[in-house]
């Protein structure tokens, strides 16, 4: 019988709840306990666990919502610089498949596999291999949609959940989509879904047999077409190489809200301090650097503001990013401003061999640096509290 995935070159691969499965996967007391990845009792949830999400539990939803639907949930901080590290391994594992991989967030990836076929089997015979080497390599679960177009793939992805493979064929594409709610194509989002219900128009299959002049009409020249392409799968997006060793993410950030609003410097600076550490530890991990830092300020009011700093030279270094995120607050010169949320974010991000540091007379043969891939180097070893800043200790 012929492999119904022979015409079906693009593979959406997604992780399973990636920040509870990598919080939880050397946690087997936990495996079957509700888990939720989140930061403080006023963030959102950043994961949840399939059985957390049994209680309603989403990404996005508040804590103290999700605290309340699932009051005997095992709540979790994340461990960004771990996430980071399963990250970068997980891409290298889709690279060492195809070039033509297109990371859209840390745990989910398109990838291009013609090229591979020859070499490694059908597009679903690469899909569950794949899927086998994570879970050995990593020690989690991913879900893949193998498809045509990639529209259809990140479609098929999402029904296959959790650790599943679902190919959709071509001659498939409309019996697939057609039934679903017009809110499940991808790039559709709230309001977007009820105009459309408020127009009629439910189910894909409605948007796909509606005129394209009256849907243009309705919705506007530009969305109108696009959403008769996803409608019909026959929008025509390729997969483009993204994040690549030639081609890094442009920022890496990082923000906290704090449990009750404040406006003490000291516990102000040290979650700055908390928060530069976790961008560079990433950066680190990703073998990136940056010229430009952005602090972020949330105030009581929920009104914020950005500032940012560029600098001469790239860094990843977590002091030289801390010192400038504190300049930055301290230039506002706040008076009693109390704060919900901060956030440090660099930006401008290029390859750290391509970063020449300019050489200062007098300057110590070790710094910063130095010590930051020590404790990177502790980290690993001995887990990410291993070694911290002495303001940061409880």
């Amino acid at each position: 019988m012929t492999d119904p995935s022979l015409r079906c070159p693009i593979l959406h691969v997604d992780m399973d709840a990636f920040y509870a499965s990598v919080a939880t996967r050397d946690r087997p007391d936990l495996h079957d306990r509700p888990v939720i990845v989140g930061g403080g009792s006023r963030g959102v949830v950043l994961s949840a666990s399939y059985a957390a999400r049994l209680h309603g539990v989403r990404s996005a939803m508040p804590m103290t919502r999700a605290r309340r639907m699932c009051p005997h949930a095992v709540v979790l901080a994340p461990d960004f610089e771990l996430l980071g590290q399963v990250s970068a391994a997980v891409m290298e594992c889709f690279r060492r498949v195809t070039p033509l991989v297109e990371a859209l967030s840390l745990d989910e990836a398109f990838l291009d596999v013609r090229g591979a076929a020859r070499r490694l089997g059908t597009p679903l015979e690469i899909a569950e291999q794949l899927r086998a080497t994570i879970h050995d390599e990593q020690g989690i679960t991913c879900s893949v949609g193998v498809a045509a177009v990639v529209s259809v793939a990140k479609l098929a992805s999402r029904r296959a959940k959790p650790d599943g493979v679902l190919v959709v064929p071509p001659e498939e594409i409309t019996s697939f989509l057609h039934p679903l709610d017009v809110g499940e194509l991808w790039g559709v989002g709230e309001k977007t879904r009820a105009m459309l219900h408020r127009l009629g128009l439910v189910t894909v299959g409605d948007v796909a047999h509606i005129p394209l002049r009256t849907l243009q009409r309705a919705v506007g020249a530009g969305l109108g077409s696009h959403l008769h392409e996803l409608a019909w799968g026959t929008d025509r997006r390729v997969v483009t190489a993204r994040r690549g060793p030639d081609e890094p993410d442009r920022s890496m950030g990082a923000d906290e809200t704090f449990d009750r609003d404040t406006d003490d410097r000291e516990v102000v600076l040290r979650e700055l301090l908390r928060l530069s550490a976790r961008v560079t530890g990433r950066m680190r991990v990703a073998g990136v650097a940056g010229r430009t830092v952005t602090l972020k300020l949330r105030f009581a009011d929920f009104t914020t503001i950005t500032r940012s700093r560029t600098l001469p030279e790239g860094t990843d270094v977590t002091q030289e990013v801390y010192r400038t995120a504190v300049r930055l607050y301290d230039a506002l010169g706040l008076q009693r401003a109390r704060l919900r949320l901060v956030g440090v974010r660099v930006e401008g991000l290029v390859p750290r061999e391509t970063v020449q540091r300019q050489l200062v007379l007098g300057e110590r043969e070790h710094g910063w640096s130095e010590a930051d891939r020590a404790v990177d180097r502790a980290a690993r070893r001995f887990g990410s509290a291993a070694v911290r800043p002495a303001s940061l200790l409880s």
